[in-house]
């Protein structure tokens, strides 16, 4: 990145990316007439300009492309004199081809020296993976069992005196009486299964009146989190008529678990006496689970045994500056230790496929990233939809004007290193080093597949602020701005503020995230979405409802 340029009150205020952008971006709200020099060249802002937003350095025809991060992120569709704001009004999107910056085998890794050696504590699994957590996890085949997930949850978290919402409930009946009623105030019980992290109960609208893949794709993914190196053992719960089927579960675990090495109970309440005797059987199976699940302690294991999945939501115009290059050079000093990082959301990637190509390892990597990405463009016109309209109503608000603009700084997320695999959706990763997984934007279903394909941490950048986590992996949230970070602290877990005010770089706060990801695997910190019990979990449903 270039050096900031001053305003006319002489703080920093506007940052290019690129050297061969043609926009620079605003770092606070910048009045008409405001003086910016940009490479020896002085221009004055022709009018407001918000922050995060960004401006054009020259003036622009109609059909001239709107270069950022030295790649196109859009068109003019009218004139654009210099100093004007880029908008809605004046840009489209537009993923014109231009030559990448990536070459094969040029990759220059990071200086790794400060982690050499370094390690976490996690749990060793007999297949040989290492979880950052350790968990039992209890799953719906279809969502007709959602209600009876829902009454295992509530029961088991009595059970255990471990209820998340403890504190929210003893505010409404506050709220609701007007003063503390002692008679109902419980105290915590002892955790009676201490290296056990808890139970995790899933819940979905899908399993049946979809098409097979849907089906197929499901148990699949169900499967990718039944074998999670962070989940002990699972209970499954099927109704018994529907089209995802508890054989078709089996033969997915079995792929994933060859030697039946994972402990998973199968239980089908049409073939049970009553809805009481599944409840009972279920909770057994859940209660056994654990007791063996806290024979297992946390040893070392080495930081090759980490995969960072890496995932944004609620992105503003700071996203791509800051929190995105941040998680981007994490990961790049995580595959330089052996490591691995996972790289999702392929509508986000529009616009920057060139460059991911040419970073990938050999042709047939390559030809496999294109090729998924062009069944899913088709896919999505079949329905009349677009990769170009992918940016939110929140996203355009704080300056992420094209999908190009915002895929370009999405991308950053994947860092610099090799792309040796592409995996389709719910294919597990099996290659260490960076990793493409086919999956939609959405944040959810994103983070969802992440976990599904291995994961076992998760760095979620966010400018607007978005509460996500996931049942099974721990989730990081990383701010894009101080303000965020200070205003949603209960969320945040990370500030990525001070790379946008000029006070730390990015080398040097990647090295203090790595190490967090590294107290986060070794369970020394728990991140907010886990506090919170913010466990989000949505399949992608790629078929049509039947």
């Amino acid at each position: 990145m270039s050096d900031t340029i001053a305003s006319s009150s002489g703080q920093l205020a506007t940052l290019r990316v690129h050297a061969a952008d043609n926009v620079r971006v605003a770092l606070k709200d910048l009045p008409a007439g405001t003086r910016v020099v940009d490479d020896g060249s002085e221009l004055r802002l022709t009018e407001p300009v918000r922050h995060k937003h960004k401006f054009s350095l020259a003036d622009l025809a109609t059909g001239d492309a709107v270069i950022m991060y030295g790649v196109t992120v859009g068109r003019a569709t009218c004139p654009i004199p210099a100093g004007t704001a880029i908008s809605v009004a004046n840009t489209e999107h537009s993923t014109a081809s231009t030559t990448p910056r990536a070459r094969r085998g040029q990759w220059h890794a990071p200086d790794v020296t400060a982690f050499a050696g370094a390690t976490f504590e996690g749990f060793h699994r007999p297949d040989g993976k290492v979880g950052t957590a350790n968990v039992w996890l209890v799953v719906p085949l279809v969502f007709c069992e959602n209600r009876n997930i829902e009454v295992l949850r509530q029961c088991v978290a009595d059970a255990l005196g471990e209820d998340p919402y403890r504190d929210y409930k003893r505010m409404a009946r506050e709220l609701l009486h007007g003063k503390r009623d002692e008679a109902r105030e419980t105290a915590a019980v002892a955790r009676l299964f201490p290296n056990v992290d808890g139970v995790r109960f899933l819940s979905h609208t899908l399993g049946c009146g979809g098409t097979d893949d849907d089906a197929q794709a499901l148990c699949q993914l169900l499967a990718g989190y039944i074998c999670h190196p962070n989940v002990a053992g699972a209970t499954v719960l099927s109704l018994g008529c529907q089209k995802a089927q508890i054989e078709m579960l089996k033969a997915a675990v079995a792929e994933r678990d060859p030697q039946g090495l994972r402990p998973v109970h199968y239980l089908e309440q049409q073939a049970s006496t009553s809805e009481e005797a599944l409840i009972r059987e279920a909770l057994t199976t859940i209660f056994d689970g654990l007791a063996v699940a806290d024979r297992i302690e946390r040893t070392s294991a080495p930081l090759s045994a980490l995969t960072l999945g890496v995932e944004c939501g609620g992105s503003d115009g700071f996203s791509g500056l800051s929190a995105n290059p941040l998680v981007g050079a994490v990961v790049d000093r995580l595959v330089a230790l052996g490591g691995s990082g996972m790289l999702s959301e392929f509508p986000e990637l529009c616009g920057v496929e060139h460059e991911l190509m040419a970073r990938c390892r050999d042709d047939s990597v390559a030809e496999r990233f294109r090729a998924l990405m062009e069944a899913y463009q088709r896919h999505a016109a079949q329905v009349g939809a677009d990769f170009s309209m992918n940016p939110s109503p929140g996203n355009i608000r704080d300056g992420l004007i094209t999908d190009a603009m915002k895929s370009a700084g999405a991308a950053k997320k994947g860092g610099d290193s090799p792309v040796v695999d592409v995996l389709d959706y719910t294919e597990p990763q099996i290659q260490a080093g960076l990793n493409l997984l086919c999956t939609p934007g959405n944040d959810v279903e994103s983070t969802t597949a992440l976990a599904g394909s291995g994961a076992n941490l998760i760095l979620f950048t966010t400018g607007l602020g978005t509460p996500t986590g996931n049942p099974i992996t721990p989730v990081l949230k990383i701010a894009s701005n101080s303000e965020l970070a200070a205003r949603m602290a209960d969320v945040i877990d990370f500030d990525a503020g001070p790379i946008i005010r000029g006070e730390a770089s990015i080398d040097e706060l990647a090295e203090r995230l790595l190490q967090l990801c590294i107290d986060t695997a070794s369970g020394r910190y728990r991140p907010h979405a886990v506090r919170l019990a913010q466990y989000d979990f949505i399949p992608w449903k790629r078929g049509v409802s039947l």
